[in-house]
Parts: structure tokens; C-alpha cells; sequence
């Protein structure tokens, strides 16, 4: 049986089956219980007030207590609503979460899933819009899980809170009205297993989160060129599924990964990283990195329209690889990350 949902609901239903399921499974968070994103609505009147603690606004408090929760044998669920307020709880992740069943030797394991929201597209500037799965994904002990789609948020967080560590889920706020035919009951999917969302012999594009959807757009556009597209979703930063994103390279000789994260040091980065290492011979032209610039997210609509990678940006970098003859100069695509937020290259320490 199918039935068209949001991504929101799906994720709501995921959570309300899973708690019906499982007793030591419980939600903390700021405004859970009203639910200000909707994917909670609905659980306080169900489960209760032990079930669905409302939290005050100490994200290291509850982050710690849901850690400890963790560890003494409840499964937590907890909603910090930015990523960007993760700086204010990092040692409980860094240091605390993420090392704890290195540092027991395996002895312990600690089932938590922290549920946060990524993205721009809301004209909420730099404060509440950035995308920091980057920045988690290079922590050892972490499990980070960036759905792309209603069809797959639910079965993705399904096995987040099955999983005996740690795991980030990273939900992208404009995705939360997607709505897709979602089959039910819905079932976990296994964390680190890429979905391949189009087959193509051309150009292998892998994209995360709310930038599947727009690979997908202009996959069709270069569809109707006669340029066919190999889009991979990896629905995982980490665990990452390496080996479909290296047989997807060796099949098509070209690579652009499509990411909303920081271009330098970030996800987008590692996977050329990995291209170059490890399928360098398959290549016929350079990696292409469609990403943001090194700069703060903007306010303004057209700023921020502007910062975004878009369908456009993806389309002229397709056409850009395809016509690529090897050994013929250096190709930097659109975005520098070495450059500054005004194009120009930061000039080295000591220049004026």
C-alpha cells in the first residue's frame, strides 16, 4: 500500500510506529512538543509527557542527558533544531558521543539519534542556514544520514534509531513539504547503501540531501541534449557507500558531486578525494565540485539565490565535462573555494 506524504510525515509516522514498537525509545528537544517543524506533531498526545520531554533551551544539557539516557539503556531521539547551534553541544558530540564505544573498548554502545535541520532557501541568513553534515561526517564515531526524498526519510530513520551509535540525521528544512507516494509500512533501509536514481553512460553526478532533487531536474534537461547522467544518492555521508560511487565513475569517465556544504574541507572534496585515489585511470576529464562559495550565507533573496548551487550551475558544468579535452589547460569550473566571498583570490599572509 502506497500513500502520498511529506517528508515531514513520513518522518513523523516513521517516529510514532518506531515508538509504538519500542517503549525505551523517547524524544527531547526544544518545542517538541508543539512541534515546530511538524515532524514531532501529534507524539506528546499519544505518548505522553515521559516520552516527549520538552527541553529548556541548554542544547548541551539535553544533548548530555540524552547521551547519558543512551548509555544507561533508553533509545533518545533528540531534535536540536539548528545545525547550526551544534557549536553550542560539540564536546557532547565530539567528545562524549562519538568516542564512547572507542574508549569502552566496545563494551558499551550508545543508540542516539540526533535529528537536526540543514539548509538555505529560507532567506534566514548565515545564522540558520548553513549545512554542516561536512563537518560531522569527519568525526570517527558518527553515523551521518542526509535523506533526499519522502520515499526514503522515513526508512532511513527507522535504521538511525535501530542503530546501536551514534547518528546524525541531517533534514534539509525545504524538503520538509516534498511530498511523495510512500509505500507503508514503512521499512528501514540500511545505512550506507546508495540509491542510483537514473542509469547514464555520460557523467556520473552524486548529489546529497535537497541537491538530489535538483541533479534529478537537470538530468532530464541533459537528457533531452543526448547527454545521459548516472545520479547517485548516497543518503549517507557515513557510513559512505564507496563502491557505488567508484563503479559509477568507471563507467562514465566523468564526475561532479553536487553539495550545499562547505566547499573547502567538506563532503564534496572527500568523494574527489576518494575519485582520484582510487579511480584516477577511469577519469576523461577533471572532477567538477558544484558548490557554494568559502563564504557566509546571505540575507538577501538574490544574494542568497546567487550562493546556492542551482539546476543551471549543473547543466553548464555537464555540457563543460562532456566537451572536455584531456591535457588541455586547467579547468576550475564556477565556484574557486579558494577565492573570497567578492570572487577574488585571498592574497597569501604577509601581501597587502
Amino acid at each position: 500500500m502506497e500513500e502520498r506524504l511529506t517528508t515531514a510525515t513520513a518522518l513523523q509516522r516513521a517516529l510514532a510506529e518506531e515508538m509504538a514498537r519500542d517503549p525505551s525509545i523517547i524524544i527531547m528537544g526544544e518545542d517538541v512538543r508543539p512541534s515546530v517543524m511538524g515532524v514531532t506533531a501529534g507524539l506528546y498526545e499519544r505518548f505522553g509527557p515521559d516520552r516527549v520531554i520538552d527541553m529548556p533551551i541548554s542544547e548541551t544539557a539535553f544533548i548530555g542527558a540524552a547521551i547519558g539516557a543512551a548509555m544507561t539503556g533508553l533509545r533518545p531521539v533528540v531534535e536540536l533544531m539548528f545545525c547550526d547551534f551544534a557549536g553550542v553541544c560539540l564536546d557532547q558530540i565530539l567528545n562524549q558521543a562519538a568516542k564512547l564505544r572507542y574508549m569502552t573498548g566496545g563494551q558499551a554502545s550508545l543508540p542516539l539519534v540526533i535529528r537536526t535541520t540543514i539548509g538555505a532557501g529560507e532567506r534566514a541568513a548565515a545564522q540558520h542556514s548553513q549545512s554542516l553534515h561536512g563537518l560531522f561526517t569527519s568525526i570517527a564515531g558518527l553515523k551521518c544520514v542526509l535523506p533526499a526524498s519522502p520515499d526514503e526519510a522515513g526508512g532511513l530513520l527507522l535504521a538511525a534509531i535501530r542503530d546501536p551509535d551514534p547518528v546524525i540525521f541531517f533534514e534539509h528544512k525545504m524538503l520538509y513539504a516534498d511530498a511523495a507516494d510512500v509505500a507503508l509500512p514503512i521499512r528501514p533501509i540500511p545505512l550506507g547503501t546508495a540509491r542510483r536514481l537514473r542509469a547514464g553512460d555520460d557523467l556520473s553526478i552524486i548529489a546529497f540531501s535537497r541537491m538530489v532533487g535538483l541533479a534529478q531536474k537537470a538530468a532530464m534537461i541533459l537528457e533531452e541534449r543526448g547527454l545521459s547522467v548516472d545520479l547517485i544518492d548516497p543518503r549517507c555521508s557515513e557510513p559512505l557507500d564507496r563502491t557505488a560511487i567508484l563503479q559509477s565513475v568507471e563507467k562514465t569517465g566523468r564526475l561532479m558531486v553536487v553539495d550545499e556544504g562547505a566547499a573547502r574541507c567538506g563532503l564534496a572534496a572527500d568523494i574527489a578525494a576518494l575519485v582520484a585515489s582510487r579511480a584516477f585511470n577511469a577519469l576523461k576529464a577533471p572532477i567538477h565540485l558544484i558548490t557554494p562559495p568559502h563564504a557566509p550565507i546571505p540575507f538577501a533573496a538574490s544574494l542568497e539565490d546567487a550562493w546556492l548551487p542551482s539546476v543551471d550551475r549543473i547543466v553548464k558544468a555537464a555540457h563543460d565535462l562532456k566537451d572536455w579535452p584531456l591535457g588541455k589547460g586547467p579547468f576550475l569550473g564556477d565556484t574557486d573555494p579558494y577565492a573570497g566571498a567578492a570572487g577574488k583570490a585571498r592574497p597569501s599572509a604577509g601581501e597587502p
